[in-house]
């Protein structure tokens, strides 16, 4: 029995988890296991792993020409022309200033536009937004379609000032509505056609087809007992797709989809983006300060393009150049360049 599958049926044993399907490939290997009620086919919500998906579509339409990194977005959303900042972060939502420059496309690909979760999640600024995503995770049939969920989150007032302080998720559900825009399709069709079905991801999307339900897993949480307790049962919330699609988390994917885009990521983009544009996904773009800043979310990791970066050596999880990211369903995937 390989060390992998010890792992996991370790963790179904002692009830952490009731399934779980892992990959690893090293040297040309893969080695893929699964234990409890998982199987290699299953379908499971990756939640944030989304992330790093949404970037590479971006980064797609920027080596078509079709949007560059300095654009301001507000060319294709117009909602976001003239931005309102709260005066401080913990100041009261009327309190607001105009931002002082525009949005840009590199702002929302490095999570620092001025929208999103910090560290600190009892500011006035971060209930509004704390409250929308939960209604996104518990009830995605209920969120508005992108034209009105953006209309919505433009009267929240942003935390921070455009290219200041990287904050959490929201910038990429703003990204998928940008790539839609720019692209004049709905983000899940672009997805579809222009990465998941070049890459072989035939799995993967924001819904799960009836003929594919019976391989869809249900959602846990760990309670405060440490019991498990099923949020989303395997015929929930999952079947249909939504009218938002959310770039932040909302796909439905399985272990050699995600694989697929590993590979993509380390043979320097092909078949879908150019070397330049994984180099920028995967490189770290903050500053020391914002780093620490982010430390709930970044202990020891930078960020890139949708996904954390390994640069604090003493960290001991930390593996130099190493890319990815976690999801709040139970989902991790990183790839490591071999130079």
């Amino acid at each position: 029995m390989s060390g992998l599958r010890k792992l996991l049926e370790r963790n179904v044993q002692e009830g952490t988890v009731p399934g779980a399907v892992a990959l690893v490939q090293r040297d040309g290997h893969v080695d893929v296991q699964a234990a409890g009620d998982a199987a290699r086919d299953s379908i499971f919500r990756v939640a944030s792993l989304t992330k790093p998906i949404t970037a590479a579509a971006t980064m797609l339409l920027v080596d078509e020409g079709r949007i560059g990194l300095e654009d301001p977005v507000a060319e294709w959303l117009p909602e976001l022309a003239e931005p309102k900042v709260v005066r401080e972060p913990d100041a009261p939502l009327d309190d607001i200033v105009p931002a002082e420059r525009a949005i840009t496309v590199f702002d929302l690909l490095t999570s620092r536009a001025g929208y999103g979760f910090p560290s600190d999640f009892s500011l006035p600024a971060v209930q509004p937004l704390l409250a929308a995503v939960q209604e996104q995770m518990s009830k995605p049939q209920l969120v508005p379609p992108p034209d009105d969920w953006l209309a919505a989150l433009v009267q929240i007032p942003m935390l921070g000032q455009p290219g200041e302080d990287w904050l959490y998720n929201t910038c990429s559900d703003i990204l998928g509505v940008l790539v839609a825009r720019v692209a004049g399709r709905s983000f899940s069709d672009l997805l579809a056609e222009r990465l998941f079905e070049p890459l072989g991801m035939a799995d993967t999307g924001f819904g799960v087809p009836a003929e594919k339900r019976q391989r869809l897993l249900g959602y846990y949480a760990i309670g405060d007992a440490g019991e498990l307790t099923l949020l989303d049962p395997a015929d929930g919330s999952s079947e249909q797709e939504p009218v938002f699609a959310s770039g932040a988390g909302g796909l439905r994917s399985t272990v050699d989809d995600l694989h697929a885009f590993a590979r993509m990521l380390l043979s320097d983009g092909a078949p879908i983006l150019t070397p330049e544009s994984v180099r920028l996904m995967t490189t770290d773009h903050l500053t020391r300060t914002q780093r620490a800043a982010s430390a709930l979310f970044l202990e020891g990791q930078g960020w890139g393009f949708g996904g954390s970066v390994d640069v604090d050596p003493v960290n001991p999880w930390n593996v130099p150049g190493r890319y990815g990211w976690v999801g709040g369903t139970g989902t991790a995937a990183h790839v490591v360049p071999s130079n």
